[in-house]
């Protein structure tokens, strides 16, 4: 478990001058530490790193002055990426409200403090200190498959040395109709939930049905209540598609991507499609797109065809100007009245946390071969000493997903996984193949979900591209179906522990990474013992090998009932033992292997029966070959 994450650090502020609390005080903070990815290597300088912070406020307050700076003179200098303080206003005697600001030097970063003047508050000093307990993910789900959640599961981390209580679990909403800053209490709830020093544990709690707005969650123990910030949206563990637009008029197409499990495409509306009821119900994609207005888009119809709001590209690039975060928080202001999550594609992992916190769902694009990238790939001293042009290490996409989860949490993240794309062209770096190879797609895919994402796309599935490489279609219909078995462990669990192990002579070996959920834990063996072949320039993988992989559980789920080995094609009884911490599983593996280590004897059967539902939904959409060819020579475009 990272030691640097999201804190809360209670603040105790001085009476009055008569001797009554202030009308309006700082109930809590929390602090998000800048997290990089030591792995990745850069020409250009790392941006500096900092914290992103959130204070929240009980009672009319308006903020004024940061260690003696307006906010604006923060941003101009440099000292800030943005904040949302020119949203804020001043709630009523027992509301709450949330002012964040995100730090861009190391002035504002962990270890420092700053001083808070604002109008309704006592001048008071803030640390911005290192976590010690922290909500790690929240996740809004449906019970009977409505846009409006009605059930949380909530991971809380406790880095200190001694256990930590969860007496009562409480949401601030705002009121219908009322302005989405100021968030009022709802009657909190009774949890118990016990979490050992340096472990993490969970409440899951069915609730009433939820408004899709910003909420605050306070969760209180004796020594404090613990808060995160985030928008109410319901989860779904939704495969995505790049650059479908162009055919999804065509039910052949649309075939071939129900096929591989994708539910979900770039796209708004499109006449003959969207509109065509006997066509979309049939073979319907989530939308992912501006949606603009946004009122337009407010009814339980539209919510449920939308993944999300994207319409910013690659802010961090912005055609070789990158878009300031103040302004990308300016452009998607306007959501923030409204229903619709919005997503921010990330870029560039040198300097992403100056973008933390801006979207409700951040994801990156970052591929690992023959693709454009903001990393040196030369770089890299992975393999021997030898140096490529045409590749970038595997599992550095693992990293850069934890670098992207700690900087956002608690809100989910997805990831822009590398497919096939007819477009990468570079006839200097020595590789022919311009697309990743099955193994080298199925790695990249599977080293991000063991970061514990909520949603994967693929880049990119438009026609031509796939006609150029039919030979990915299988991994990513097994990726697909593989996915759908394990998905409601993904959405209901937080990413536990990883570890990168190594041989005898300092070789990489494998990664391990676990992701705990209430009911099981899912755990990766990564193989990073692969090499560029030097005649074929692609990365190739061994044979198998006999290992064994040691992972620690968390305390509810030590001592598990089964353990098994889980892909496309089923379960798999596996060696395993359980240990004081976890479990020790003896297998023969490569390139990957994914376990389950459940508390419930029927998971099997749980899952069995969610696989050969996956199963049954790609034999219900044939792939036909001949009809895609016939699109193809009748010149649709890509």
């Amino acid at each position: 478990m990272t030691r640097f994450a999201l804190t809360l650090a209670t603040l105790i502020l001085g009476a009055a001058c008569s001797g009554s609390l202030s009308a309006a005080e700082v109930v809590g903070v929390v602090v998000t530490p800048h997290v990089p990815a030591p792995s990745m290597r850069y020409r250009g300088r790392r941006g500096s790193l900092a914290a992103k912070v959130e204070l929240f406020v009980r009672g009319p307050a308006m903020p004024g002055r940061f260690e003696g700076k307006t906010p604006e003179e923060l941003l101009s200098s440099g000292e800030w990426a943005w904040h949302d303080l020119g949203t804020a206003m001043k709630s009523p005697p027992g509301a709450l409200t949330v002012w964040t600001f995100n730090g861009k030097s190391r002035r504002w970063g962990v270890g420092n403090a700053f001083a808070l003047e604002a109008d309704g508050l006592p001048n008071t000093r803030v640390e911005i200190a290192e976590p010690t307990r922290w909500i790690s993910a929240v996740t809004f789900l449906s019970s009977d498959g409505s846009v409006y959640p009605d059930t949380i599961v909530l991971h809380i981390a406790n880095a200190a040395g001694r256990p930590l209580k969860a007496r009562a679990l409480r949401l601030w909403l705002p009121k219908p109709g009322g302005p989405w800053q100021t968030l009022w209490p709802d009657r909190p709830m009774k949890v118990s939930a016990t979490i050992p020093g340096g472990d993490r544990g969970f409440i899951r709690q069915r609730i009433r049905k939820l408004p899709l707005t910003f909420a605050a969650l306070e969760v209180s123990t004796p020594e404090g209540s613990i808060w995160a910030h985030l928008r109410i949206k319901r989860e779904a563990f939704d495969i995505g598609g790049g650059w479908v637009g162009d055919n999804v008029t065509q039910e052949p197409f649309l075939q071939l991507l129900a096929h591989m499990h994708v539910n979900t495409g770039n796209i708004g509306a499109v006449p003959g499609y969207t509109d065509n009821h006997a066509l979309y119900d049939r073979l319907p994609l989530k939308l992912i797109n501006r949606f603009d207005p946004p009122s337009a888009y407010d009814s339980e119809t539209w919510l449920a065809k939308i993944h999300a709001v994207e319409f910013l590209g690659e802010p961090q690039y912005g055609g070789g100007h990158p878009v300031p975060p103040q302004e990308v928080f300016d452009k998607l202001l306007p959501y923030r009245s409204s229903p619709l999550p919005t997503s921010l594609t990330n870029s560039e992992e040198r300097i992403w946390q100056w973008y933390a916190g801006l979207s409700d769902y951040p994801h990156y694009d970052a591929y690992r071969v023959v693709a454009p990238a903001p990393d040196e790939w030369v770089l890299y001293d992975r393999w021997g000493g030898r140096k490529i042009r045409w590749g970038a290490p595997l599992e550095t996409v693992g990293d850069m997903c934890r670098s992207l989860r700690e900087i956002s949490r608690p809100m989910p993240c997805a990831f822009w996984a590398q497919g096939p794309w007819d477009g990468w062209d570079d006839p200097f770096d020595g590789r022919r193949r311009r697309t990743p190879t099955p193994d080298e797609l199925r790695s990249q895919a599977i080293h991000a979900l063991s970061t514990r994402i909520t949603s994967l796309y693929w880049f990119n599935l438009s026609l031509k591209a796939l006609m150029m490489f039919p030979d990915t279609w299988e991994q990513m219909t097994r990726i697909g179906r593989e996915i759908r078995t394990l998905d409601m462990l993904y959405l209901e669990g937080d990413a536990y522990r990883f570890e990168r192990t190594t041989r005898p002579d300092g070789s990489p070996d494998w990664d391990l990474a676990s992701i705990a959920a209430p009911s099981a834990a899912v755990l990766f063996a990564l193989d990073t013992a692969y090499a560029p072949d030097p005649v074929e320039h692609v990365f190739k993988f061994g044979l198998p090998r006999r290992a064994t992989f040691r992972y620690a559980l968390p305390y509810w789920l030590r001592n598990p009932r089964d353990v098994f080995r889980i892909d496309a094609d089923g379960i798999h009884a596996v060696r395993w033992r359980a240990t004081e911490s976890g479990v020790e599983i003896v297998e023969t593996a490569s390139r990957d292997a994914v376990f389950v280590a459940a508390r419930d004897p029927e998971m099997r059967k749980t899952l069995e029966k969610k696989r050969l539902k996956a199963i049954a939904e790609e034999t219900a959409h044939p792939i036909d070959h001949a009809a895609l060819e016939a699109l193809m020579k009748a010149g649709t475009r890509r």
